[in-house]
């Protein structure tokens, strides 16, 4: 561990008592980022030994409790000591948004810095991240400025003026689309909470909504010089084709190591895939396969033996396979896992276009260190040399700064406004996804990359190309 100086001196703007000597001073917070297979949290536990850190885990699926070895949770064993928070204690079955994760990470943070300790945020959900870090959230926005408007009618005029919206939610909608389309667009006629939200806000300002949040959010979004941390951002990195090899043997470990017994625990027909734990990559994938599977005769034999953990878990897997009287369910089997490894490298490009959005749009100061060679050779030597000991320099450096910018050049920070200022309130309609609404660019971006939509296309070209030459 470094010398006492180097591990507490930097942290005596936080007293005892969670209080800072110099207001304008804010609390220092380490980020370590990167693409799924990198090694974030191994650097993390390893920084664990040369600083006072604790660990803020920003996996958006190891918030969950369960499915410890598809999402790849670090075991107590394999935390050295290393105190970590938001591992495994959340409900599977709820939603645990950014607002929520944000929500749960502040007073993680005091606590942490009440200790003279360093929080160490580790996670890939980037927008995780950014709720935490900026004024990322819309619902922030409008929250403030609800707070803000204080001129205007009084609260009893309010209160009469908007019983509407109790009592006929769809009298509220269609007033929000007379005073405001544009707000009217970004919100589902359902939604009583947020058309209430933004009725209040015109009533209180007289301004529609659209025009007031505009300003702030283009003002503040996402940009880290607004942040309510000084920020030390750390990115661990590889080349795109290690990477793919690493989390393709990586599947084929979990496999191993017992994924497909904790799959089959929350396995259920229909299930909704989109809420919870069963978001994780390697649940939908397997559906197909389970389906088959528990129909069979065997089941008793089998998943319901295989123990995580155990080291006989594929001859027992290779058993099950070869009980069936048919070659179906060796191929839907197979089926998904080339899936989940496919959609894990998609992954990794996702959250490495982010990280690379997150620098060009909005200013992140990203200090990366290359985890490339250490991951080829799987050596111990060069993972301390090469990733470990700069992500130590660069914190030294940052705890015994004053200060630290926040953002690469203004030109950049102004690119950014200028683009979240023309695309934050664009509506996008899919014809091809049977008019389908995406609100904003960066969600119509992510629709035209989606699977869904690529094969939607791909139907519509053959089609007219049929209809060309008939």
């Amino acid at each position: 561990m470094d010398s006492a100086g180097d591990a507490q001196g930097p942290l005596s703007l936080n007293p005892s008592n969670g209080g800072w000597e110099d207001e304008k001073e804010k609390p220092k917070v380490v980020v370590i980022m990167g693409p799924t297979g990198s090694g974030k949290s191994r650097l993390a536990i390893d920084l664990g030994s040369r600083f006072p850190i604790e660990i803020i885990n920003a996996d958006s699926m190891q918030v969950y409790r369960g499915l410890d070895v598809l999402t790849n949770k670090v075991s107590l064993n394999e935390r050295k000591g290393v105190p970590h928070h938001l591992l495994g204690t959340i409900s599977p079955n709820v939603e645990f948004r950014a607002k929520d994760f944000r929500d749960s990470a502040i007073p993680l943070i005091d606590d942490v810095l009440s200790r003279n300790c360093i929080p160490v945020i580790v996670g890939g959900t980037n927008y995780y991240i950014q709720a935490l870090v900026t004024p990322f959230l819309l619902d922030d926005s409008s929250e403030d400025m609800d707070d803000s408007c204080t001129y205007g009618p009084s609260e009893d005029q309010l209160d009469r003026d908007l019983d509407f919206g109790r009592d006929s939610s769809k009298y509220g909608y269609d007033h929000l689309k007379d005073i405001d389309p544009v707000s009217a667009n970004r919100v589902h006629p359902n939604n009583h909470r947020k058309i209430s939200q933004y009725l209040n806000l015109y009533a209180r300002s007289g301004i529609p909504p659209s025009k007031l949040l505009q300003e702030k959010t283009a003002e503040n979004w996402g940009r880290v010089d607004n942040s309510r941390y000084n920020c030390c951002f750390i990115c661990v990195d590889a080349s795109l084709p290690v990477l793919d090899r690493y989390v393709e043997q990586r599947v084929d470990c979990m496999i191993e190591a017992g994924l497909l017994y904790e799959v089959f625990d929350i396995y259920s027909p229909n299930a909704d895939y989109t809420r919870g734990l069963r978001q994780a990559i390697g649940v939908r994938e397997f559906e197909n396969f389970l389906g088959v599977y528990e129909d069979s005769s065997s089941i008793d034999f089998s998943l319901n033996s295989m123990n995580k953990g155990d080291k006989t878990s594929l001859q027992n897997l290779s058993a099950v396979l070869d009980s069936f009287d048919n070659n179906q369910p060796k191929m839907l089997m197979k089926e998904a896992i080339e899936k989940m490894k496919l959609n894990t490298r998609r992954l990794v490009r996702r959250q490495k276009r982010r990280l690379s959005q997150l620098q060009a749009l909005f200013g992140w100061n990203i200090n990366y260190v290359d985890a490339t060679e250490s991951i080829s050779c799987n050596s111990e030597d060069l993972w301390a040399s090469e990733v470990v000991e700069p992500a130590a320099k660069i914190i030294r450096s940052f705890l015994n700064e004053n200060a630290i910018s926040m953002h690469d050049s203004e030109a950049l920070n102004s690119m950014g406004q200028k683009l979240i200022q023309r695309d934050l309130w664009t509506q996008y309609t899919c014809k091809a996804c049977g008019d389908r609404v995406l609100r904003g660019a960066h969600e119509w971006e992510q629709h035209k990359q989606g699977r869904g939509h690529r094969k939607r296309i791909s139907r519509l070209r053959k089609s007219q190309a049929y209809d060309l030459q008939t």
